[in-house]
Parts: structure tokens; C-alpha cells; sequence
């Protein structure tokens, strides 16, 4: 006998087979604000069943659906990750529908319209060697209640998964998106408009511009990628800042636009080339939808009040599951209710009749119906994107972000701050004293002369954020570039 071994030991077992919750917590992905979020090596072909498997069973039980549906971005890793999501639709008896590289917004439009659960396979803006998932039941996106059901789940998954190729792509889930919009107006709406399409490797890329071209727009093609791009509607490069300024000056533009990488938060630019923040492109459209009452972030900019225009304002966490929490109580007393994000995305929380034609509610960030508002709105006023703007409350945010710094440094940052904000101050060389100090989300800081300096943890990436809010763009961004430097 070998010396090696001994007539003691046991025979090798095979590994037994991993509930979703241990797969998950394993796995090194996270939930943030917005869907599960992580490094790509993380999402592997196990870790992907595992939470596609344990968001169906979670709500196969209170939501009657015999089909799920599935899209992606453009990042190279999305293809092999819904593979591994549709396989744990079929292990489960379950039809599937793909629509391939579509916007966010589309796939949960059209899943909630077909009364579908769906996934949506995409990192949206966070760095290239990061990915995610978003989640959406029958009736919208999950709450954080179902994100807990998600990571506690005790379905088993199976030893050896045999995952399948990608299924053909079916095109309706782009088309019924883009006819959502295009029903509501004439088709001559955008004549004699000029827009300029920043393609890069946006999810909705290959839409954008025949959707315009059929309200009537002359547009430009500019910048498509082979390589992703993420995009940050929050910390808009300097690069793509100056791109958009000679774009306008070299072609006229009325507007330009662009989204994030999975085509649910808006980038757009008024007619000189200057990108819009999007909380002021939100503002905006819910004026030129006739909302009565709004859900908003806690970040956003104060001249949502300061306007008018809405008869309630709601102020929530950072991320859109906690705008759509808000909506429930809006709802008791308001019939058209909205909300949106400072970084972009409008959310309509009700059905509203625009040109005696109803626009369905979607209760997720949407990049499309902004900008067809806005141009709308531009020409009922006769008047350029910019004098919109110009029209507001003079209230100016800005902000930015440390990239890789560790949450748990920004948590310890923000706890010592909170209780003595004073160093801060200092070290930024600012004279005025706090006013007013809000902690929904991360550190909130009204000073004496009413400017904001607001600081939080990135809920999708380790970074930093600060927000600012001036009478003056300069101060806002000042503020930020001080903010951040005392921090670094």
C-alpha cells in the first residue's frame, strides 16, 4: 500500500451544491444605489446564476409571470454574464425574451408593459473592469426590502450549470421604447432643428438617431466607440466638455446628446455646447410635463423649490429606489408625480396626457423623454435651450470625485465631520460657519452665506463624491475643487 495513504481516511466527496445566499456573499459584489455592482472577475458564470436564480424565486411567490426578459450594454463582459442570467431563467421553467444591447429604460418599459420581471446586464458608468446587475420586478424596480431577499436566499444552485449560448435578439424591446415617445408628437415637431448625437458606446446608440430623424431633426452622428467608454453625467470630463463646445461651434447645433453607458441618464448640452447638470434638465421636464408633485434626491438643486413650479417636493436618499419609495405617499394627494436624480434620469411616477396621448408611467431613469421635452419646451418658448436655463433660480451645483478611496475611509471621514465640521472649513480656508447639517445621505453642510458643500460615499464604486451648490458656477466648483483637495 502507499505510504502516502491510509486505510483510515475517508473517500473524497464531492463538493456539495451552494445555496444563492453563500454564492453571494462570497462573491465580492455588492448592492449599491443602483443594482449589484463589481469587479468583473468577480461576476463569474456561478455568481451570475446565483443572483439571477435568487431575485426570480424571491418573488416568484408574491408576482404571477411565466416569462423574463433580458438586455445588455455594450461592455465586453455583458454578453457572458446574461448567458449565465438566462440559464437560471430556463433551470427554473421559466420563458426568457433578449433584446440584446438596448437602453435600460427600454427593457424595463417593455417588461413592465408585457407584466414581465427582467435584468439588465450592465455597469452603466462605473470604471471599464467593473460590471452589474439591475433587477426589476412586474411593476418596476426592486426596493431594497427584495435586495435583501436577494442576498438571503436559500435556492440551491446546481453543481454543474449547462449554460447555452445567447438566445437571437428581438428588436421590439427598442422599438415599443422609441414608439413611446414618437406617438406623443407630431412628426414634424423637431423641423429645422439641428442635434448632435454623442454616441460613444452608449446602449442606445443604435436608436438615437433615427428617433430624432423621425420627429424631424437633422443630426450628427460624432464619436462612435469600439472601446467602452463610462461615461460619468455626474463628473463630466474635461475632455468631453471641450468636444461638446467645438461640436456646437462647428456644426450649430440646437442640442447635443448623449447618455451613460446603459442609456438612463441624460447628458445634454444647451445650443452653445455646455452640458446641462441633470437635476436642472429634470427641473425642466417636469415643468414641461405639468407635474404637480416630485420625489428628489437630497443632492439636488435647490432651485427645484425655489422655482414654483411644484406644489410639493419630497427630498429622499441618493439613488432611485429611495426616489420611487417616496412615490406612494405622493400619489395619496397628487395624480402627476416625478422624480429625478442630480446625475441625470427621470423617473415619472404617473401616467400623464401630453397632446390628448398618454404617456405610460416608468418609474426608472429615463434618458429620452428629457431631451424631447426640453426641445419641446425650447420651442413652445421660442427660445434656445439655454434661456431655459437662464429662467431658473440662479442656483449653480457642481460636482466631482476621489477615485479610489475606500468607502469605509469616506464613512470614518464623514462620522468625524459630522460631529465637528470645522477642520474641514478651515482646511477649504472659509470663513462662514454651518447653518444647517443634514446626514440623510453622507454629510450635507448649508453654510452661513447659504452655499452647500455636501460629501458621501459612492454607493457603486470606491470614490468619494462632493457636491456644491452657489449663487455662481465659479463658487460651486470652487467649492468642490477645495473640498476635495483638503480632503486628497
Amino acid at each position: 500500500m502507499d505510504s502516502t495513504h491510509s486505510s483510515s481516511q475517508a473517500p473524497h466527496s464531492p463538493q456539495a451544491p451552494q445555496s444563492c445566499q453563500s454564492i453571494i456573499a462570497n462573491s465580492g459584489v455588492k448592492f449599491g444605489t443602483s443594482g449589484a455592482r463589481g469587479l468583473v472577475t468577480d461576476f463569474t458564470p456561478e455568481v451570475c446564476y446565483a443572483f439571477a436564480l435568487a431575485f426570480l424565486s424571491s418573488i416568484q411567490s408574491r408576482f404571477s409571470f411565466s416569462s423574463v426578459s433580458f438586455a445588455i450594454d455594450n461592455r465586453p463582459s455583458s454578453p457572458a454574464m446574461a448567458t449565465a442570467c438566462i440559464q437560471a431563467a430556463h433551470d427554473l421553467g421559466l420563458a426568457t425574451q433578449y433584446y440584446g444591447v438596448c437602453p435600460t429604460p427600454a427593457l424595463a418599459f417593455v417588461a413592465m408593459q408585457d407584466k414581465q420581471p427582467c435584468i439588465m446586464i450592465t455597469g452603466s458608468h462605473i470604471p471599464f473592469d467593473r460590471n452589474g446587475l439591475k433587477f426589476y420586478r412586474p411593476d418596476g424596480e426592486i426596493t431594497k426590502i427584495d435586495e435583501q431577499g436577494i442576498v438571503h436566499s436559500s435556492a440551491i444552485v446546481p453543481l454543474d450549470i449547462n449554460i447555452q449560448p445567447l438566445p437571437d435578439v428581438n428588436p421590439d424591446g427598442a422599438n415599443r421604447y422609441v414608439k413611446r415617445v414618437t406617438d406623443v408628437f407630431p412628426p414634424e415637431l423637431l423641423k429645422g432643428k439641428k442635434i448632435g448625437i454623442f454616441e460613444h458606446s452608449s446602449a442606445g446608440r443604435d436608436i438615437y438617431q433615427g428617433l430624432f430623424e423621425a420627429l424631424g431633426a437633422e443630426v450628427t452622428a460624432l464619436e462612435r466607440t469600439d472601446t467602452f467608454v463610462p461615461i460619468d453625467t455626474e463628473a463630466v470630463a474635461e475632455e468631453d466638455k471641450q468636444k461638446a463646445l467645438a461640436w456646437s461651434a462647428a456644426h450649430g447645433f440646437d442640442m447635443i446628446y448623449s447618455t451613460d453607458g446603459d442609456g438612463d441618464r441624460p447628458l445634454l448640452s444647451d445650443e452653445h455646447g455646455n452640458w446641462l447638470r441633470g437635476d436642472i434638465v429634470g427641473l425642466l421636464t417636469a415643468k414641461a410635463l405639468g407635474i404637480q408633485a416630485l420625489a428628489v434626491p437630497v443632492s439636488c438643486n435647490t432651485a427645484i423649490e425655489k422655482s414654483g413650479y411644484f406644489t410639493a417636493v419630497s427630498r429622499t436618499q441618493i439613488g432611485s429606489p429611495y426616489v420611487i419609495a417616496a412615490f406612494p405617499e405622493l400619489h395619496k394627494d397628487y395624480h402627476a408625480i416625478a422624480g429625478f436624480e442630480a446625475n441625470g434620469g427621470f423617473l415619472l411616477g404617473s401616467d400623464v396626457t401630453l397632446n390628448d396621448t398618454v404617456i405610460h408611467a416608468l418609474p426608472t431613469r429615463d434618458a429620452l423623454l428629457p431631451a424631447i421635452m426640453l426641445l419641446s419646451l425650447s420651442i413652445e418658448k421660442q427660445c434656445g435651450i439655454s434661456a431655459l436655463v437662464a429662467d431658473l433660480p440662479q442656483r449653480f451645483t457642481q460636482s466631482d470625485r476621489l477615485q479610489n478611496f475606500a468607502t469605509q475611509d469616506s464613512q470614518a471621514l464623514l462620522a468625524k465631520l459630522a460631529v465637528d465640521p470645522s477642520p474641514l472649513l478651515s482646511a477649504m480656508a472659509l470663513n462662514e460657519t454651518v447653518k444647517a447639517q443634514n446626514t440623510i445621505d453622507g454629510l450635507r453642510l448649508t453654510l452661513s452665506n447659504g452655499d452647500i458643500v455636501h460629501l458621501r460615499p459612492s454607493g457603486n464604486a470606491p470614490e468619494l463624491r462632493c457636491y456644491a451648490e452657489s449663487s455662481t458656477a465659479k463658487v460651486a466648483s470652487d467649492i468642490v475643487t477645495k473640498a476635495l483637495a483638503a480632503i486628497k
